[in-house]
């Protein structure tokens, strides 16, 4: 790939790449075309090598028109193990600009190889570095959520939950601003690490096998919530056999408790890992139930009527 096209991939997401050591990340391409940029223009804090997994990167989808000015970071979800980076995260990516919103996919570090906080640092820069470029790609600063789905609702709750205001005095200008999205999108999201309640897998990749009950409790979502948790939108399925439909429950009545605005969609039926869930003929309509919260609340617009 020609140097002109890494650097203004790069200038979109308003990152400075150093000349050397990134070049083989910047080649690594999605299948639609889309570029992957690195988080940050050298190592990532905390990385252990310089392969693929050791980088986190933005993917950007800019719609042709945005007229609500919004943009979502798309977490797909993988048990904290891997990335369903097509059906949860391109593909929604996509559904997200046929829909007058831009989209960035997340690729975050996995373990058994990295543990928190390493994953909640990468989903606090993607959101900074998304409000830090917001003007020049059209998106206004308060209009900034986070989808994420299972495991990457996991993440993207624990963003919702743990924020900071930016540090002023970071030469970084990126960490300078917010790290909190202003909506969240929860599908069949990863709440509580609580073994009675969570997913057992994504709490081992993420915490080890013997985590401090403190950091449990931390990263058990629902129990963190506050009334500066962002709105939320949730949905899952009363039988999903992998992420127990508590943790959408638990999220959403704490949500309720701290007065957040809030939606809880709960579908009678189905399996986990749907994505946009085009194939399913009663849980396809979930998309369309985001766009109307979304609408509601001046984060996109509804199609003219026919």
């Amino acid at each position: 790939m020609r140097n002109g096209l890494r650097f203004g991939l790069a200038a979109i997401l308003g990152i400075a790449l150093s000349a050397g050591g990134q070049a083989v990340v910047m080649d690594k391409a999605v299948a639609d075309g889309h570029v992957a940029v690195p988080l940050w223009s050298g190592a990532a804090p905390g990385a252990q090598g310089t392969a693929s997994a050791d980088i986190p990167t933005l993917t950007t989808y800019l719609p042709t028109s945005n007229p609500t000015k919004t943009a979502v970071i798309v977490a797909p979800g993988g048990g904290y193990a891997h990335l369903a980076l097509d059906h949860e995260g391109a593909q929604v990516a996509q559904w997200l600009n046929a829909h007058g919103v831009a989209a960035f996919v997340l690729t975050y570090r996995l373990g058994p190889k990295y543990h928190h906080p390493v994953e909640l640092g990468d989903a606090q820069r993607a959101i900074r570095t998304v409000r830090a470029s917001a003007e020049k790609n059209g998106i206004a600063t308060d209009h900034i959520g986070m989808l994420g789905f299972s495991a990457g609702g996991h993440l993207a709750s624990t963003a919702g939950t743990h924020f900071d205001a930016g540090n002023v005095t970071a030469t970084d200008p990126i960490e300078q601003v917010s790290s909190r999205p202003d909506f969240l999108v929860l599908a069949y999201p990863v709440i509580s690490l609580r073994p009675a309640v969570g997913h057992v897998g994504s709490a081992k990749n993420l915490l080890g096998d013997n985590p401090d009950p403190a950091l449990v409790t931390l990263l058990s979502n629902d129990e963190q919530v506050t009334p500066q948790t962002p709105p939320s939108f949730i949905w899952s399925t009363t039988d999903d056999a992998t992420v127990p439909v508590m943790n959408s429950v638990l999220f959403y009545s704490a949500l309720v408790k701290n007065k957040v605005q809030a939606e809880l969609h709960i579908f009678r039926h189905g399996k986990h890992g749907l994505g946009l869930a085009q194939g399913d003929v009663d849980i396809k309509v979930w998309p369309d139930l985001l766009l109307h919260w979304m609408a509601a609340n001046g984060w996109a617009q509804l199609p003219a009527a026919q």
